[in-house]
């Protein structure tokens, strides 16, 4: 079996407090190689595979004594054995089939145009998929565990958005052909230019008509937008001038609401104004800018749940507050895996959902004080930093969304008052949670909640 080397983007914590994973470890320059041919490395084997087999280890969270030193001692051997262990495979302590796949060491498989896995299927084809997308830093939900599901359409979504691929969530010919997995690029196809009067304006008024005689149809796209959906992950925001702010302005004069100017695609004063109409009109905080729920209201960017992300029904902090998305950031030597919500000390925290109070921490390491909150199933948020617990919040505790945990604050590993939020989706690794806050944003709202 082939070995590839391993993007050093791959950041998938199965740590238990999960603020972070292990950046990867400085490979040596050289490894002489006494290899087997048996494909997979083995015990006292010294080569690259070996390398790659302690890497993989380590940004999947895992603590190696001594590091990536190309050397499969009876180190490298008991780390291998608690990997198998925490994921439920045969613990050996030596590399198989099952511990190669998990561990991302097996090499994708091309595919062919006609034979491109759909949402649904299961196999081999769809396991290169996702490993395609881990190796170009995606995190997919679960891992390549060969079936194409929620996981894998919400990984496809954004990698196509990193790399400027139209966001369909599908496997299609031009994203499988930018992954690596087909040979043959996407056809070409050639749209003759639509004629256009050089005076008629980008989105024509009713009060001034354009005249133009056509022989034939004739589309004019080159000032409307092309997408209909935005990055749930990159809301347009003031100053910024892009076919993303063009397609929200037109959605609001759509939606009957004036924008100044039109739909020029530049995010000014103008667009702030009939933002802050349209909210008003829908009973949404008037905020004058994009965010979840406004852009929601807008059938812009879909519903959490059809994502396959959950939903909150309480904000996690006492206003005021703030946060933004800092999601996978470098912090130190690890990867944020939660979101940042910055209130003054003592802001109340709140349970999110309805659930059970699973693990607390008591000046734990980075975490300092911290409670895990986790719903029927196996759904759990893991808060940190708090500066006190709930005297009547501990491990076993039932809570509704809404009661207080505990006050905010910058216990353990920071300096600056906040809360650390994560979502592990039924128990798995976490996803960015910068959506799930945002689509209950109460950060203006500084009153207490009444308590359940």
């Amino acid at each position: 079996m082939v070995l590839t080397a391993i993007a050093a983007s791959i950041i998938v914590s199965l740590s238990a407090q999960g603020i972070g994973s292990p950046a990867q470890a400085k490979i040596p320059a050289q490894v002489t190689s006494t290899a087997t041919t048996s494909g997979y490395p083995v015990l006292n084997e010294q080569s690259d595979a070996v390398v790659r087999l302690q890497q993989a280890m380590i940004v999947r969270g895992f603590t190696l004594k001594g590091g990536v030193d190309g050397v499969f001692s009876a180190r490298t051997k008991a780390t291998l054995r608690n990997v198998q262990k925490a994921v439920g495979l045969k613990v050996t302590g030596s590399v198989d089939d099952s511990t190669a796949r998990f561990l991302g060491l097996l090499t994708v498989a091309r595919l062919t145009p006609e034979t491109l896995p759909q949402i649904g299927s299961t196999g081999d084809a769809v396991w290169s998929v996702q490993q395609a997308l881990i190796n170009n830093g995606v995190t997919v939900k679960g891992g390549a565990d060969a079936t194409y599901g929620a996981a894998t359409t919400i990984a496809l979504g954004t990698y196509q958005s990193r790399k400027g691929l139209p966001v369909s969530k599908t496997l299609d010919h031009a994203t499988a052909f930018s992954l690596g997995l087909l040979d043959v690029a996407p056809p070409v196809i050639v749209v003759a230019p639509a004629t256009k009067p050089a005076t008629k304006p980008a989105f024509a008024t009713p009060s001034s008509p354009a005249v133009v005689a056509v022989v034939a149809p004739v589309v004019v796209t080159a000032a409307v937008p092309t997408a209909t959906q935005l990055d749930v992950n990159a809301l347009p925001s003031r100053g910024q001038r892009s076919e993303a702010v063009q397609l929200v302005q037109q959605t609001l004069v759509n939606n009957g609401v004036e924008v100044k100017g039109g739909a020029d695609g530049v995010f000014g004063v103008a667009t702030s104004i009939a933002l802050g109409n349209f909210q008003a009109s829908r009973g949404l905080h008037q905020s004058q800018a994009v965010d979840f729920p406004t852009a929601q209201a807008l059938g812009l960017i879909p519903s959490l749940e059809s994502l396959g992300i959950p939903s909150i029904k309480v904000f996690p902090v006492q206003g005021q507050c703030s946060f933004t998305n800092t999601w996978q950031e470098a912090r130190g030597s690890r990867a944020h895996e939660g979101v940042d919500i910055i209130a003054p000390l003592g802001n109340l925290i709140y349970a999110v959902v309805d659930g059970t109070i699973t693990k607390v921490y008591i000046n734990a390491g980075l975490t300092g004080n911290g409670v895990r909150l986790t719903m029927a199933d196996g759904t759990y948020f893991f808060y940190a930093h708090l500066d006190t617990i709930a005297p009547n919040i501990v491990a076993g505790t039932v809570v509704k969304a809404g009661q207080i945990l505990g006050t905010n604050g910058a216990t353990g590993n920071t300096g600056t008052p906040h809360l650390h939020f994560e979502v592990h989706p039924r128990g798995g690794a976490p996803i960015d949670p910068t959506p799930v806050v945002a689509a209950v944003n109460a950060c203006h709202i500084t009153e207490p909640i009444a308590q359940p």
